[in-house]
């Protein structure tokens, strides 16, 4: 994926944030070569009054469609028609969607069906469908965002402090919700990321019983497009492994040119 040529990038402009612009589009170039750059809206609308400055640096083509009815957004269909046309120029190996939109869901699909490499940009609502009809999916929150903190393995439990002998009588505690509890209710649920990982195992072990991280995180990218590790607190797929000694074992191999490759082992 990181060798794409020729990339079509399709900005649905009443779906992205401007903030974010700058950084998809260098997030997309460590992908491969933008050649188009095109954004779709009706311009005269108040909400897209701050675009021109920031469209005009960027160089990034403005294509302008006035609302038909009030209420409709005639620019999605804009938008398919384009990339239909640049689909059967020949000329470009992979789309990048940048919406939230699910309606594009049709349109990542039919691409995918002709062999272009379909990438989506998008905000964390993003339906799933949508994320799933494409081959990589980027999330707007991961891009220019700090690195959050490593989640801590668990620490040895300490032995408890002896009790004293005579203790005044405790008030009854107050059951609170902690802040942990309620990051673990919303935490994604991991156990599908393993079972992942397992299945990548079984399928592409050597004969040392080890299997190339970096193949298994390709894997998963096909299996799950909207796969990211920082979703789950790790800032790369190495570290998300490594958090997992119980179920991890990893190892390094060298060859001829002396370039490091990691692998990892189910246990």
């Amino acid at each position: 994926m990181d060798d794409l040529k020729a990339i079509a990038v399709l900005i649905d402009a009443d779906n992205t944030r401007l903030a974010k612009l700058e950084s998809i589009l260098h997030e997309l170039t460590a992908h491969g070569r933008i050649v188009v750059k095109k954004a779709y809206g009706n311009w005269k609308k108040p909400t897209l009054k701050d675009w021109e400055s920031k469209v005009n640096r960027l160089a990034i083509k403005t294509v302008q469609q006035f609302d038909y009815v009030s209420g409709k957004n005639a620019t999605d269909i804009v938008m398919v028609l384009d990339a239909m046309d640049l689909l059967h120029t020949g000329l470009y190996d992979a789309f990048a969607l940048v919406s939230s939109d699910s309606d594009f869901t049709p349109l990542a699909i039919r691409l995918r069906e002709s062999k272009a490499y379909v990438i989506g940009v998008g905000e964390n609502k993003t339906p799933e469908a949508f994320r799933n009809s494409c081959d990589d999916f980027i999330f707007l929150e991961y891009l220019d965002a700090a690195p959050a903190p490593e989640p801590a393995l668990p620490e040895p439990a300490q032995p408890e402090p002896a009790k004293p002998a005579v203790q005044a009588k405790a008030a009854k505690p107050v059951r609170r919700r902690t802040a942990k509890k309620e990051e673990d209710d919303a935490a994604p649920n991991i156990q599908e990321i393993h079972s992942l990982l397992k299945t990548a195992y079984d399928k592409y072990q050597n004969e040392d019983g080890f299997a190339n991280v970096s193949q298994a995180g390709d894997f998963i990218k096909r299996a799950k497009p909207d796969f990211d590790p920082r979703t789950y607190g790790y800032s790369k797929f190495l570290k998300l492994i490594n958090a997992f000694p119980d179920k991890y074992a990893t190892k390094r191999y060298q060859d001829k040119e002396r370039a490091s490759t990691v692998y990892y082992q189910c246990l």
